[in-house]
């Protein structure tokens, strides 16, 4: 089904249908033709909501643990020389078992998606929605024609290869995808390369998954292949900013011609080598496993306001849950008033003002959360249990 030229087909809601169509490059900072794609957790809890329990923003709580505090500490006496990214790519390509030439260090995953959209010549790129907004507004902002691909909540928000266009030469899609924490099977997105065409795996939360089943960081095999990680949302370094791009080694240099000098700096630098070591990796997989814990507590507490038309976007598999239900909009101010911010969802490509993201956090957070969602559904007419 061809979509209007906003990329929606008017059924963005848990009604919605697969379907694709051209998304016009917009101007001003809604660029999304009615989402904004600027709009991101940490808007949640700026100011006023500085002080609320934090589920809208995807990063592990309790982050960064002590010894990575301390690395980075211990990089700032090196603040005087130019930073040198040689050993943090080579920790990188060793914990991948990939070569060094097809690592490139990044300021955040973020600017990954910039330099993918001003430095690949491109004619048809498609973002399959829902998912992050970055790589969309990225290529808007470089002057690209966006596709969407709007996958369909009563299929679970499931990839069907089938729904993009063929003539597509880059796509772009996220695995575990934020904010569905919907995990594809790694065949499936590999059946998307095609000779001529880059495939754009966002796997910025694929370390919160066990075992990172389902990821594609280490093929070597898929055409056209291009991994995003980030350590910012295990490790608790948005604010230091450090991902990495994995490709072939073309793509990486490409990439690379598009940075400016030292893109990365030597505490962040620091950083990605502290995180490739073998104690880190056991930690993350630990951390992983909790979040899985986590996660079926929350979804468990979620199910039980089905009486109130929620509905939970299922199987989850990401450090993030997302949730449909009525009077969404009202039941976010109601929970900002009982003292947690939640991810509003309606910003997304493919969702409405019905549906919230949840962070996973721990079981006590949780517990206190499901109380006050339960008031605020109350209170916005709700049934309460």
């Amino acid at each position: 089904m061809r979509t209007d030229s906003d990329g929606r087909d008017g059924r963005d809601g848990r009604g919605g249908s697969a379907s694709w169509g051209v998304g016009g490059q917009g101007q001003g900072p809604d660029q999304g033709q009615g989402h904004d794609l600027r709009h991101h957790g940490d808007a949640e809890v700026r100011d006023d909501g500085s002080a609320l329990v934090d589920l809208a923003v995807n990063v592990r709580a309790g982050t960064p643990p002590d010894w990575l505090r301390g690395r980075i500490a211990e990089s700032l006496g090196g603040l005087a020389a130019y930073p040198d990214g040689r050993a943090a790519r080579a920790a990188v390509a060793a914990r991948h078992g990939l070569p060094v030439e097809r690592v490139l260090l990044t300021s955040g995953a973020a600017e990954a998606f910039v330099l993918l959209a001003r430095s690949l010549k491109v004619r048809h790129p498609v973002v399959v929605h829902p998912q992050f907004t970055e790589p969309e507004a990225a290529l808007r902002d470089a002057g690209h024609t966006v596709d969407r691909v709007l996958l369909r909540p009563e299929e679970g928000f499931r990839l069907d290869p089938a729904v993009v266009p063929e003539d597509a030469d880059l796509v772009v899609i996220g695995n575990p995808t934020n904010p569905t924490s919907v995990l594809h099977p790694a065949g499936l997105i590999a059946e998307l390369a095609r000779p001529g065409r880059t495939l754009v795996v966002d796997e910025a939360f694929m370390d919160a998954v066990p075992d990172e089943r389902e990821a594609l960081a280490e093929r070597t095999d898929v055409p056209g292949l291009v991994v995003l990680r980030s350590l910012t949302k295990t490790w608790g370094l948005a604010g230091l900013r450090i991902g990495y791009v994995l490709a072939a080694p073309e793509t990486v240099r490409e990439l690379e011609r598009a940075q400016p000098l030292w893109p990365v700096s030597t505490p962040a630098l620091a950083a990605a080598e502290a995180c490739m070591t073998p104690e880190a990796l056991a930690e993350q997989a630990r951390a992983a496993l909790r979040v899985a814990t986590d996660r079926a507590h929350l979804v468990a507490g979620l199910r039980e306001f089905a009486s109130d038309g929620a509905w939970v976007a299922e199987p989850a598999e990401g450090p993030f849950v997302l949730v449909s239900l009525p009077g969404a909009g009202a039941v976010r101010e109601r929970l900002r008033r009982l003292g947690f911010a939640v991810r509003r969802g309606d910003t997304f490509p493919g969702l409405d003002g019905t549906w919230l993201r949840l962070a996973v956090r721990d079981r006590p957070t949780v517990n206190r959360f499901l109380q006050a969602l339960d008031q605020a559904v109350s209170l916005t007419g709700g049934s309460g249990r």
